[in-house]
């Protein structure tokens, strides 16, 4: 099989070289779905301010700042199955419209993809937690999160596997945002199952920005972005300094310093681009609390159980992307290195383990990854049909030291475990796009992923090597259009990687007992029907219903130290997006997502997938033009979801809004006022249900509900000026 899939990719190359050579004389076609064949002159210098995925920039939101109401290109060339038009729950989202609309942390911008929750449970300089298709998703695994080409998610981490932190984001400067759900796209390898976010930085700013930002519970937030043209390139430079206690009884104490460096060439279709990012953070957090504790009055609803908890965070990376267009299409290319580290400190249990010291521990995660990634696409015809074929590479290495103490208030008490890691993935991918007639296009892939690593542990028992490859088709149709309505249909395999930690462990790093060994790959399958429409002018609307399966949904829990086998599992969902623009100076955005999720298997604790959700609804309102008055209004609904697999046990649902109102007047000085959880829902961001014990409880501890609250009304007032 993977003899078979690396062939498969060979030949796909050398099939497209012929055929795009032999093709070379006849004239060039570009499709740009879900447009009717046409033909266009070959693809060489694209105009930046016109070309984005194969579309016209579309108009600024209205009510968006302006300081992202001219987004730039992004590093997608247009192309007939851009990922906007491959499924029917794909799509591309602006800067402007992610920055209309008030959030309360930089990992909410991400909230725009239609039916992801994003939330925060201990202290604003953690990894978010993700919710998506019926998915806890934890700190990221199975939603695979890249900015800039780069990969955020990270294997065998100290905190949990696929730790997805994306506080190093500057929302301002953010250009696109592609959304694709399901394991359908030949390109989206690890941690991509549920779904994939890829994020784009501008090249240039429309206007230089700087922003300053006071709010409830110690808000301060100080941003500065400006470019500007230096001979045939073009410098960009950001800085944002941010500080907020929250409403907590021990203050988060956040302390951020946020950097992004950019000097860039010609356009993201034919140019080059070298980036230099600098994030760092430290915070006290409050984790969640025991209900009990609430309601027998030992703390307030903003209380802390440990108030020694809390972690240091930092992130450099350098990168850079080149790309080319020519007659044959497209050369894509980006490397990257990234230097991240994190100490967390933790203490969920309290003093069920130790009832003297108290169950506090420390994970640190130190790593260097390196990372290619070359994507070359062929645009030819073939038997006088207009095809598309792309290739690419994707290849990271990740060098890793990680470990897990016992610690009083932030104090080593002893080692867990400590481990030195080396893990190296390899995906080779290609995939072909036929239109067969203008209402009728195929896309046919496969995927083929390497994983290797070693772990060298301080228990040699848990050392080794271990590896694994995983081949993986995908498959696509869309029909259509007409009467402005295609209809889509995508089935294909994906995979998650396990903590390589998992792979080689052999006796609990805690007791010494024997543990068996999990497998480092784990496959998932997936199918989606869909149909989207565009009939009404100013009104697009898409209907998607899905189904997935896991083999496993198999984790390493870091809070332990120990691998804990999960249980097979599948998923049927159904999505409905809208987003409607009658006026240029209104839009509305209604999404709704249902999703059914159980284990597959006969065990009698019951079916039921512990936080799994399965009503998610958003709505959004965007008032204004690019002067005068302005305002936005948000309602996000996270409903309740089971806490233990027999469903005897649910969470709160939440219902939160956020508002906005401000005024841009023509000088380019802009006065915003946001109110977050505009009506003080008092309910909780995340909640889980598992033994704790508090002092004087008996010493077998107490099963509850541990809850963190969401943050009470707020407001933040911003005064901007763009020149």
């Amino acid at each position: 099989m993977r003899g078979c899939a690396a062939g498969c990719i060979a030949l796909s190359f050398g099939l497209a070289i012929a055929a795009a050579r032999a093709e070379q004389a006849l004239p060039q076609v570009t499709i740009d779905a879900p447009a009717e064949a046409r033909p266009k002159p070959p693809r060489r210098h694209v105009p930046e301010a016109t070309a984005r995925h194969g579309q016209a920039i579309p108009a600024p939101t209205p009510g968006a700042s302006s300081s992202t109401a001219a987004p730039s290109a992004s590093a997608t060339p247009d192309a007939m199955s851009a990922p906007q038009h491959q499924a029917a729950s794909s799509r591309v989202i602006t800067g402007a419209e992610i920055n209309a609309l008030p959030f309360m942390r930089p990992g909410e911008t991400l909230e725009a993809a239609p039916g992801l929750v994003v939330t925060q449970h201990s202290g604003e300089g953690k990894a978010n937690q993700y919710f998506l298709r019926g998915f806890n998703l934890d700190h990221g695994t199975d939603l695979a999160i890249t900015v800039d080409g780069m990969p955020v998610n990270m294997p065998t981490h100290g905190h949990g596997q696929g730790y997805a932190d994306v506080n190093f984001l500057i929302p301002e400067l953010i250009s696109t945002m592609t959304v694709r759900k399901g394991p359908y796209f030949a390109d989206v390898g690890d941690f991509g199952s549920a779904g994939a976010l890829g994020i784009e930085y501008l090249r240039a700013m429309p206007k230089n920005l700087a922003e300053v930002t006071v709010g409830s519970f110690g808000y301060r937030r100080l941003l500065g972005a400006a470019s500007t043209r230096v001979g045939d390139g073009t410098w960009l430079a950001a800085f944002e300094a941010n500080t907020y206690n929250g409403p907590w009884d021990v203050p988060d104490n956040v302390r951020k310093l946020n950097g992004v460096l950019r000097y860039s060439q010609g356009t993201a279709t034919d140019g080059f681009s070298l980036t230099g990012m600098a994030y760092s953070n430290r915070w006290t957090s409050t984790d969640q609390v025991a209900q009990r504790a609430i309601d027998q009055n030992l703390i307030g609803r903003y209380g802390s159980l440990d108030p020694t908890d809390g972690g240091t965070s930092s992130r450099y990376s350098l990168s850079g992307r080149f790309a080319k267009s020519s007659d044959l299409g497209q050369t894509d290319i980006n490397a990257y290195v990234i230097r991240s580290s994190l100490q967390l400190y933790n203490n969920f249990t309290y003093f069920l383990d130790d009832p003297v010291n108290g169950d506090q521990f420390n994970q640190h995660d130190r790593r260097t990854v390196l990372g290619l990634n070359g994507t070359q696409r062929f645009d030819y015809r073939f038997a006088g049909l207009p095809v598309e074929t792309r290739v690419g590479l994707q290849t990271r290495s990740d060098t890793i030291n990680v470990g897990l103490n016992k610690t009083y208030q932030r104090d080593w008490l002893s080692t867990v475990r400590a481990d030195d890691v080396s893990e190296q993935s390899l995906g080779l991918w290609t995939d072909t796009t036929v239109r067969w007639t203008d209402w009728l296009r195929t896309t046919a892939g496969v995927r083929q992923d390497f994983f290797t690593g070693r772990v060298i542990s301080d228990t040699p028992a848990n050392s080794g090597n271990a590896s694994a490859a995983m081949t993986s088709p995908k498959a696509g149709i869309v029909l259509g259009p007409w009467v402005g309505t295609e209809f889509y249909g995508n089935a294909g395999t994906g995979l998650h990687s396990n903590d390589i930690r998992g792979a080689t462990i052999t006796v609990d790093p805690n007791t010494g007992d024997p543990v068996n060994r999990v497998p480092l790959l784990v496959r998932s399958k997936g199918a989606e029907l869909g149909i989207r429409n565009k009939s009404i002018p100013g009104l697009t609307t898409s209907l998607a219903v899905f189904v997935l399966d896991f083999d496993s949904e198999l984790l390493f829990v870091g809070d332990a130290g120990t691998t804990e086998p999960s249980r097979p599992s599948r998923r049927v969902g159904v999505e409905w997006t809208n987003q409607y623009r009658p006026l240029s100076w209104l839009g509305v955005d209604l999404d709704v997502a249902y999703t059914r999720a159980r284990f597959t298997d006969i065990d009698p604790a019951g079916d039921f997938i512990p936080g799994a959700p399965a009503w998610v609804a958003s709505a959004g309102i965007t008032l204004g033009e690019q002067r005068g008055w302005f305002g936005a209004l948000k309602g996000r609904y996270f409903g309740p979801r089971p806490l233990i697999e027999d469903d005897s046990v649910h969470s709160l649902s939440s219902l939160i809004f956020n508002a906005r109102a401000g005024y841009r007047f023509d000088n380019g000085v802009r006065v915003q006022l946001d109110v977050l959880n505009l009506f003080n829902a008092k309910t909780n961001q995340i909640e889980y249900y598992y033994l704790s014990r508090l002092p004087g409880e008996p010493l077998g501890g107490v099963n509850d509900r541990h809850v963190h609250p969401v943050e009470p009304l707020a407001v933040r007032l911003t005064l901007a000026g763009t020149f």
